[in-house]
């Protein structure tokens, strides 16, 4: 019998190629199978899974951590998509997208996060995928350059992922399963329970700051407190209000799930 090939494993992020956070991610999955790093060259949070479509993209080697990676011109997005059909130039077994630097909870996150637009990318192509991220408590933290973040807040993570990680790889993603969003408390410990998920609808109570620059013109920031109070049962009151891991499945199909004939009235 032949050897047995190594599973294909694909990693990326939304803070860039030279975050601590991606070599946390690597960390969690080096020991499940070839590990090829795609990541974007420079800080894209909030990009959510936009894609360059009018500009050219380049590929620089350079490494993560002093592990060998490539550094995309891009998106999170374009990542995974020149990570999958330029480098690896097949289809990866799984898709591992993080460790991002602050939470990604609720539906304000799950359509805005380019941590989250790279993992659904590759699912988009019927990749496993999981997105991973690091609850901060300051918000400032999610601002800062990401290659100074304390690498030991990460253990914890990479233990999980692992364990995710490698249950995904033996028995596949369940059915109308297309990515496994994990998020980890910021004082999680070996002992932090697991919680199964649903996504909160909001996180971000939005505001809009109005300034004036030097020549007395208006200029606008987008601002706004978290909310840290959701239903029993949601990703913001498992990270916020009870301290667990918070583990949601998420589909790409974001079709409502109601009677059809209760939209023939609007046509």
């Amino acid at each position: 019998m032949g050897k047995l090939m190594a599973p294909k494993i694909l990693v990326t992020n939304d803070d860039g190629v030279y975050s601590t956070g991606l070599k946390a991610a690597f960390d969690s999955v080096s020991d499940l199978g070839e590990v090829t790093i795609s990541a974007p060259a420079v800080q894209q949070s909030g990009v959510g899974r936009s894609i360059s479509i009018f500009e050219p993209l380049r590929i620089t080697k350079t490494n993560s951590g002093g592990i060998p990676a490539y550094s995309v011109g891009g998106t999170p997005t374009d990542a995974v998509i020149l990570g999958i059909f330029t480098i690896l130039k097949e289809l990866p077994d799984l898709v591992l997208s993080g460790f991002n630097i602050g939470e990604n909870i609720s539906t304000d996150t799950i359509t805005t996060s380019g941590t989250i637009g790279g993992a659904l990318e590759a699912a988009s192509y019927g990749v496993p995928a999981i997105a991973a991220s690091m609850q901060v408590l300051d918000e400032g933290q999610k601002f800062d350059d990401p290659r100074n973040y304390h690498r030991e807040r990460f253990e914890v993570g990479i233990k999980v992922v692992n364990r995710v990680a490698r249950n995904i790889l033996k028995y596949g993603m369940p059915e109308n399963v297309d990515l496994l969003n994990i998020n980890i408390p910021y004082h999680a410990e070996e002992d932090t329970p697991l919680e199964i998920t649903r996504l909160a609808r909001k996180i971000f109570k939005t505001d809009v700051e109005e300034r004036r620059d030097p020549r007395g013109r208006s200029y606008y920031w987008i601002a706004g407190d978290l909310i840290r109070e959701e239903e029993e049962g949601t990703d913001v009151h498992a990270i916020m209000q009870k301290g667990h891991v918070s583990i949601t499945p998420i589909s790409l199909d974001s079709t409502a799930r109601i009677d059809f004939s209760e939209i023939e009235r609007y046509l």
